[in-house]
């Protein structure tokens, strides 16, 4: 029998919210990292993961990418997927 298909919402600190969906994948949480960079302008990444624990060890790598890429600084943050019926 077929899994049925989620949609998922993430709604960040500042207001960004991020649909996910239709999916049959089990994400629970959302992470983005906002890199600023030297020259002012910014980048983002974002994906989403299977628990807390796989959200918060991109926390140690996104470090990592920060010394390697020579970002003057960067945003870490995770919030936990809102599923909601179908928009």
């Amino acid at each position: 029998m077929a899994r049925k298909k989620r949609y998922l919402t993430a709604t960040m600190a500042d207001g960004y919210v991020k649909t996910i969906g239709p999916t049959v994948a089990p994400f629970t949480h959302y992470w983005r990292i906002v890199a600023h960079l030297n020259d002012g302008k910014t980048e983002v990444f974002w994906g989403h993961t299977t628990s807390a624990k796989e959200a918060a060890s991109k926390e140690a790598l996104t470090k990592q990418a920060g010394k390697r890429y020579g970002w003057a600084s960067f945003d870490f943050e995770i919030v936990a997927l809102i599923e909601h019926p179908r928009p």
